[in-house]
């Protein structure tokens, strides 16, 4: 066992981040002498500036922080990091690159904590790919940080399942807590010295890119029922999955498949239900919302489609995306 503390700077910034702070915050083994997070933000119906979540927690344990928008910037800091003699850096969802020379500094590393197994799914939102792809599993990873974008020798790996119920919301919960966990087996492995360095297999990585608002649209001539489900699943709540129905912009929160043929892209009215036409069938839209109106089942937009096209119900077709 060692018998000092390691000197831990943490980088993060989101609610994803708090358990592994939090943990960090109380392990005997960590000296954590400082906490780098994004600066406040904007937000809310005023656009008020909010601190982000990792920022309160480290104000609320007292723990020094510095808030920058680019970390490679602060000369000052890194200065302070190399007089200090830090030894780890502990890196979960910072929203910034570290640089190479920023890398080189702690002793025995910086460390990123991943939500997926990888090599799969690099990037930003290894969660929502998953849940793209169907994936039964998907896990944390801990790697030491290279220049390349997560592709570091792992040092720990621990396998999560996803249940047929599972959604990036309740997803992330899930493996916030795994990633505290994660972090805290790899502390005592540490400790202990019993830490391998395994070299990840760059030809089996796939990639996770930023997920961006517009990747919610649901195309349903092209895309099929499965493929529509796992969206739903993915990006909830955001940026959740959306059409345009008559020039309007209809968010869909439930579907259910449905044993009728119609025509991809056309929506049939009857009997109180919308039904809209895939690729390979057809699905209820159960829940949705109407731009500028309140979240509701579908008989109501039924009506109102209804009084709006007066011709064969299977003649309302959906407006393509605005880019």
């Amino acid at each position: 066992m060692t018998e000092r503390k390691f000197k831990t700077v943490f980088f993060g910034t989101p609610d994803f981040s708090i358990p592994t702070l939090e943990m960090l915050a109380q392990n005997p083994e960590i000296d954590l002498i400082k906490v780098v997070t994004m600066p406040d933000r904007p937000a809310g119906r005023g656009q008020h500036l909010s601190p982000p979540p990792v920022a309160v927690c480290a104000k609320n344990r007292h723990i020094s922080l510095c808030q920058t928008a680019n970390i490679n910037k602060e000369e000052s800091l890194l200065a302070e990091f190399v007089q200090e003699k830090v030894d780890l850096f502990i890196v979960l969802a910072f929203a910034q690159f570290l640089s190479e020379k920023l890398l080189k500094i702690p002793a025995i590393g910086a460390f990123n904590i991943h939500t997926s197994l990888l090599p799969k799914y690099r990037g930003a939102a290894p969660i929502q790919y998953a849940l793209l792809a169907g994936e039964q599993s998907t896990g944390v990873s801990i790697q030491k940080m290279v220049k390349e974008m997560d592709a570091g020798d792992l040092v720990y790996g621990h396998s999560v399942e996803i249940s047929k119920e599972e959604n990036s919301e309740t997803l992330f919960n899930k493996l916030k807590i795994e990633a505290a966990k994660g972090c805290e087996k790899f502390i005592t492995q540490l400790s202990s010295g019993e830490i391998i360095y395994t070299p990840q297999d760059h030809g089996l990585a796939s990639y996770a890119p930023t997920i961006k608002k517009n990747d919610g649209y649901v195309d349903f001539v092209t895309c099929s029922r499965q493929k529509i489900e796992r969206m739903l699943k993915a990006y909830y709540p955001w940026p959740g999955i959306f059409c345009f129905i008559a020039g309007q912009r209809l968010k869909i929160f439930d579907v259910t498949e449905e044993k009728m043929a119609l025509s991809p892209g056309k929506i049939f009215l009857d009997f109180g239900t919308l039904l809209v036409g895939c690729s390979d069938g057809a699905l209820r839209l159960r829940e949705i919302q109407l731009e500028g109106k309140k979240i509701s089942g579908d008989q109501e937009l039924v009506v109102a489609l209804k009084n709006k096209y007066q011709s064969s119900p299977e003649m309302i077709v959906l407006t393509p995306l605005k880019e």
